[in-house]
């Protein structure tokens, strides 16, 4: 996807920004599955969230309820401020949504595919023609505008599917793992355009296994487990740090002698070396920088093992487990 060419093929939301996914209580069945258990959810206008959970936890289920492809058995659904059930056309024509797995007429051109889409969300013929152009360019296949979609990559048909969801400008964009089969260069396109798609106004709620990448674009999370949502502070208040010093005697006997918990990371007692330690947050982390000066342990550095998102995933599934 080329960032030169995304200011021309996004084009902004006509008015103010819309509401973004309200959700409150929604459940689905399936005969004796619960897929989703009263489940909340709030995607604000304007920011990426991620939306986080281990498989079978029911992200899939909740993104069909909001595109308007499944009917849930209880609760109520707002997308920008229209329920998919009650108000169907209104909400899917401010709706993009981009599954998993990309489906396509394989005998149909990606321009094909493109105008197809424009035709349904009935947009003059004229004005898609320049549309489907400036989004074959923005997702990389302009080159490929003309040849039948079997042709096609996974990664390139992931493009293509992201360029279907924006043809109609929307005001909402639901995307499940986005990001599955792009190369490095697509998936830095694919973060700098979701980004710009936010600063607009626009919702974007973006569901994905790579955590490490929701980390860098998502402005808010919502984390599921066993079809309800997880408020992110109930999930864990601890997170693993590597803790670094010149000397790893003097750390690990300070820290012993503290009461700290920690284990071995790497080093020997008389050299520099780490160690792992539960640490509350950046505000634990802090402390502890403050305890180490006041005892003069040499610390040279001090970071998380993994990223927030990548530590709550991680307590979603031991609880899985």
């Amino acid at each position: 996807m080329s960032t030169d060419v995304a200011d021309s093929a996004v084009t902004p939301p006509a008015a103010g920004p819309p509401p973004g996914i309200v959700v409150r209580g929604v459940s689905r069945s399936f005969g004796a599955v619960r897929a989703l258990d009263a489940i909340d959810l709030e995607a604000r206008a304007g920011r990426i969230t991620a939306l986080v959970g281990p498989n079978g936890s029911g992200k899939t289920t909740l993104l069909l309820v909001l595109a308007g492809l499944l009917v849930p058995d209880t609760g109520t659904v707002r997308v920008a401020g229209h329920d998919p059930v009650a108000d169907g056309p209104a909400a899917r024509a401010r709706t993009g949504w981009m599954p998993d797995a990309f489906g396509t007429w394989d005998t149909l051109t990606a321009r094909q595919v493109l105008l197809t889409f424009a035709a349904a969300y009935r947009i003059p013929t004229a004005t898609a023609r320049v549309r489907v152009d400036e989004l074959l360019a923005t997702v990389h296949l302009h080159e490929y505008a003309d040849r039948p979609a079997s042709v096609l990559s996974r990664g390139q048909k992931q493009r293509l599917g992201l360029a279907r969801a924006l043809v109609h400008s929307p005001d909402v964009l639901l995307l499940d793992e986005p990001a599955s089969g792009l190369d490095p260069r697509s998936r830095v396109d694919l973060r700098i355009l979701l980004r710009k798609l936010a600063d607009e106004g626009r919702t974007v709620l973006v569901s994905s296994h790579v955590l490490s990448e929701l980390e860098e674009m998502a402005d808010d999370a919502v984390f599921i487990s066993r079809g309800r949502s997880v408020v992110p502070e109930t999930i864990t208040t601890r997170s693993t740090w590597h803790v670094r010093a010149l000397s790893l005697g003097a750390l690990t006997g300070w820290l012993t002698a503290v009461g700290a918990a920690w284990r071995p990371g790497e080093g020997t007692p008389d050299g520099p070396g780490s160690v792992l330690l539960e640490v509350s947050g950046d505000e634990g982390a802090a402390q502890l920088v403050r305890d180490a000066v006041a005892a003069g342990v040499p610390l040279t550095s001090l970071a998380p093992v993994a990223g927030a998102l990548e530590q709550a995933y991680l307590t979603l599934e031991e609880e899985r487990r």
